[in-house]
């Protein structure tokens, strides 16, 4: 195996790829790339045994062949290389000669036998999508996904595909966070996964803002993405998400409309003096206002008043300040509504004028 490439056109597929390799392996090949050359291009595979990314490029003098090389290393070697540098890379028997410049490089290798890797998954449905509203739909609902929770299903986000729409949606039993998109064309049955919070990640720092499209193809156990030059596979959680639309308040009657930065601002302030435990504050809406309360142990006390278009009198909510600037950060028109039943129910959050964007947060009991 033997190509030339230049240092840019290396260090990009190498950034796509290297963040999927863990540093703490059970097998020693998973620390390393899989490489495999041949008719001009090279491809770099990592993976961690639940999340695969391939990316490729094209490069010169290519001889065809492949072996694994050691992920952080080959990253950090070509990072620190200077800008512009013509970089050749050759097997010799179980060693890689790196040379650039003045600069040489030997790196141990293990054989590409060993390297495990995901075969070509079965397909159930495909759909196409602009790679920008596919970013978009993550971002706006990776927030509210479950760390290390024991319910397994909830550290993760699932997309879930019916018709017309494609829905993301995030919840860690305290909050729930749900964003979704028409689709150009329907699809032949409602499809519901759940991908794993790491593949969420990556494939969140996978995305650019281009103009771009992006081919997601459902699998009985994978979802693989594609994008230009790259190939991203994931395993999916074996389990059954919530029923998401429960959560969703109905006959939330009680509204008020209020500036989102407005609302984010003195929600900060209160938080400074809220429970660093429960971090609760209290929203308590009368007719053209909200108050909103903070209080801790020590006996200190936040009051903020901000205007609002309501009518509701004699309504106090208590919820985790954390969780309500999470879902006011995700959203993004200048106003915001709340929604809410009565002081046991939880608050419905959502842009004027716009229901793609849904947030719930559960209440606190303050």
């Amino acid at each position: 195996m033997q190509f030339s490439i230049q240092r840019e056109v290396l260090l990009k597929p190498l950034q796509q790829v290297v963040g999927v390799v863990e540093r703490r392996q059970t097998l020693p090949v998973l620390a390393n790339l899989l490489v495999r050359a041949s008719g001009g291009e090279v491809s770099f595979t990592g993976t961690d045994l639940e999340v695969e990314m391939v990316a490729t490029t094209a490069a010169d003098g290519v001889q065809e062949g492949e072996i694994t090389i050691p992920a952080r290393k080959l990253f950090d070697i070509v990072r620190a290389l200077p800008d512009g540098a013509k970089i050749d890379i050759k097997l010799n028997s179980d060693r890689i000669a790196l040379n650039a410049g003045r600069s040489r490089f030997t790196l141990a290798t293990l054989p590409a036998t060993e390297f495990p890797t995901i075969d070509e998954i079965e397909l159930v449905e495909r759909v196409t999508l602009p790679e920008e509203v596919l970013r978009d739909l993550m971002e706006r609902t990776a927030f509210a996904m479950a760390n290390q929770d024991v319910r397994y299903y909830l550290n993760g986000m699932l997309l879930d595909l019916q018709e017309h729409t494609l829905r993301c949606v995030a919840t860690d039993g305290h909050r729930l966070a749900l964003k979704e998109t028409r689709l150009d064309s329907s699809v032949s049955a409602r499809r519901q996964i759940i991908i794993p919070r790491k593949g969420v990640n990556e494939l969140i720092g996978l995305f650019e803002s281009g103009e771009g499209t992006v081919e997601l193809e459902f699998g009985r156990n994978h979802l693989r993405v594609r994008r230009g030059g790259v190939q991203f596979t994931s395993k999916l959680i074996d389990g059954r998400f919530p029923d998401y639309e429960a959560v969703i308040p109905l006959g939330a009657d009680k509204s008020a409309t209020i500036e989102r930065d407005v609302l984010r601002s003195a929600l900060q302030r209160a938080a400074i003096l809220s429970n660093e435990k429960y971090r609760g504050v209290k929203l308590e809406l009368q007719p053209g206002h909200i108050k909103i309360v903070a209080h801790n142990p020590e006996q200190e006390e936040a009051q903020e008043e901000v205007e609002a278009e309501t009518a509701v009198s004699d309504l106090a909510v208590g919820f985790n300040v954390g969780y309500l600037l999470d879902a006011l950060g995700a959203l993004r028109g200048e106003k915001v509504r709340l929604n809410l039943r009565d002081a046991q129910s939880s608050c419905l959050l959502q842009e004027e004028g716009n229901d793609e964007a849904r947030h719930v947060v559960m209440p606190l009991r303050l």
